[in-house]
Order: structure tokens, then sequence, then C-alpha cells
């Protein structure tokens, strides 16, 4: 069978396009989502992505965070955004919230484990919410959407870390819809770079740094991302440093 000119041209279309549409989560999927309790609603500063007391909030985001399990994907799904709606059409906004993955979380076949600030952001108004909260564990649909995070980006250095012997860094603020996939090193003596390890969730370590300033890269998607100015020499853990860059 022979195919007529726009049906050829249809189909390059597609065959371009679907990589584009793979790369963004467009539509919704069907799920369930339960909450934790926390003193003052947000996040808890010891989450499995590492972010420390950074985890309570995300800047801009007010605590509106979640555990997630298989979104998790050992680790690169933290600090991923995403719009999750609940399906109750009386009782549920129809944007519902959007919130950051910062912890690990799973139970009753759940895919989000939302802090009390985003859970109760589901419902259309505080009375609304109330109900939901009483049913505990509802059913829901979400997507992956673009985060937008307030700032630059931060290297924000792990209290295990000791200058000189052991540095472990996490990375803040990085917008957009892809996930941070590598970190590397510039190693001025073999004029190269090296890759950290993922030690766990959003952290990134390395053995014996060299001395002196520190310069790192990322890879977001598929594009390394330098900062503008290294991590200085007398960085000390606990530490956050601004990168001077902003991730779109």
């Amino acid at each position: 069978m022979e195919f007529g000119f726009r049906h050829q041209l249809g189909l390059v279309c597609v065959i371009l396009l679907f990589p584009a549409l793979c790369n963004c989560q467009e539509y919704f999927t069907k799920s369930r989502a339960t909450y934790y309790g926390t003193p003052d609603g947000f996040g808890t500063p010891t989450g499995a992505c590492g972010f420390g007391e950074f985890g309570r909030l995300m800047d801009g985001y007010g605590g509106r965070v979640a555990g997630v399990s298989g979104l998790w994907r050992n680790g690169a799904g933290c600090g991923t955004c995403y719009q999750v709606k609940c399906l109750m059409p009386k009782l549920c906004d129809v944007n519902g919230v959007t919130l950051v993955a910062t912890d690990y979380g799973q139970g009753d076949r759940t895919d989000f484990i939302m802090s009390p600030s985003a859970f109760s952001r589901l419902g259309v108004n505080k009375i609304a919410s109330e109900e939901i909260k009483k049913k505990g564990t509802v059913d829901i649909e979400f997507k992956r959407v673009p985060c937008k995070y307030t700032g630059n980006v931060l290297f924000h250095v792990q209290q295990t870390s000791s200058n000189p012997g052991y540095l472990a860094v996490v990375i803040l603020n990085v917008n957009g819809k892809y996930d941070v996939t590598a970190v590397e090193m510039w190693q001025k003596s073999q004029q190269r770079w090296v890759p950290l390890r993922r030690s766990y969730g959003a952290v990134f370590d390395f053995a014996n740094p060299p001395s002196g300033e520190i310069l790192l890269r990322f890879k977001v998607g598929s594009n390394w991302k330098l900062p503008k100015i290294p991590i200085p020499a007398y960085w000390k853990p606990g530490a956050t440093y601004d990168t001077k860059v902003q991730v779109y």
C-alpha cells in the first residue's frame, strides 16, 4: 500500500514530535494520596532526599511537599514538582495543589504522602478540606509540572562533610521539568571532569576532594549547567553557596 504525500508528511510530524511529547507529562495519571502529620503543617527536615531544613518549606512552595513512592526513582525524583487533584467534584478544587517531592514514602497504594499544608489545598474551601482530611486517603490524578523556585540554584554542603577529606552536596532550586541526573567536579591536576556519586536521594558526594576552590557542574536533562562561581576553598559543613545561575 502506498501512502499519499499528506499521510507521509503527517507520519514525519508524529515521529519528530513524539520525543518532545514524551519529555513532559501532559496528561494526568490516576492514583491515590494521603497525608502525614507535622506540628506546623509543613514538611520535615528528615526527608530521604537529604534536603534537611530546606525540605520543610522548599523555596516558594510554603511547605507544600510530599513523600513519593514510584516517582522516587532512586532519588532522581527529589525536588520534582507535580500538580495533584482529588476526584470528588463537590469537595475538590479543580486546580488542586502544586507540590514538591522531598521524601520517600508509600502505603495503601498511594503515590503521594503529603504534608498537611499540601493536603489541605486539595479542597475547594476550608470546610471541604476538612471533609477530605477525614477520609484520610483519596483518589487523585497528577501530572509533572515545571518547578518554579525563587532565587538562584544553591549548593548546600551536608553536615556529614569534612574539609578536607569528604564533600557531600545537595543541589537546590532547580527549576523546570527535568531531573538532576549527574554532578561532576573539575580536577585541575588531571584536567578533566570527574563524577560524584549519588550517595542517597538528592545528595552527591566525593571522597578526598581537591584542596582550594571546588568547581562543580550538574546535568539537567541533556544539558550541563556550570555555576558562575566555585565553592570557596574555605567551605564549611552546613553552609549553602549561591551558584549565581538559574535553570528554567
